[in-house]
C-alpha cells in the first residue's frame, strides 16, 4: 500500500509515508484505518513523508483529503504537522494543502528534506523524535 504510518505512543506522533503514485481513495482510507486504529492517540503530531510521491493531487483531492480529516476530529486531533515534498510541483500543492487544512492543525510546515522536518517538529517538542 502505498500509504504507511507507524505511531509513536510515547511521543505521540504518527510517521506517516507516501510511496509511489498514490490515489486519493489510499489516502482516505488511511484516515478510515488510523480512526479504528487502537494504538493512535487522541492528540497527535504528523510527520508526513511525501518525497516518494510520483503523482500529483488536484485541488479537488486536497479538498476531499481535509473532508476526510474533519470525519475522524471527533477521534483524533492532530497537532504539529511536518511535511516533506521533493518537488517543486508537489512543494506548491502540499502549500495550497496547508492552507486548506489550517484548522485540523495547530501548525504546519513543508520542508525539502526529512532532516529538516523533523528538527522543526522536535523544536515544537523537543521529546518528540528524540533518539530516531
Amino acid at each position: 500500500m502505498p500509504v504507511t504510518y507507524e505511531i509513536d505512543k510515547a511521543n505521540r506522533i504518527i510517521r506517516t509515508r507516501c510511496i509511489g503514485a498514490v490515489t486519493l481513495e489510499e489516502v482516505v482510507d488511511h484516515f478510515r484505518v488510523l480512526e479504528g486504529d487502537p494504538d493512535c492517540p487522541d492528540r497527535i503530531d504528523v510527520l508526513l513523508d511525501l518525497s516518494e510521491v510520483t503523482s500529483l493531487p488536484s485541488r479537488g483531492n486536497l479538498q476531499d483529503v481535509t473532508r476526510a480529516m474533519s470525519r475522524i476530529r471527533d477521534r483524533v486531533q492532530f497537532g504539529s504537522c511536518a511535511i516533506v515534498a521533493c518537488t517543486d510541483a508537489l512543494f506548491g500543492f502540499i502549500r495550497m494543502f496547508e492552507v486548506l487544512a489550517e484548522p485540523y492543525f495547530s501548525e504546519s510546515h513543508v520542508f525539502w528534506t526529512l532532516t529538516e522536518a523533523e528538527a522543526w517538529l522536535t523544536s515544537k517538542h523537543p521529546t518528540v523524535l528524540d533518539g530516531h
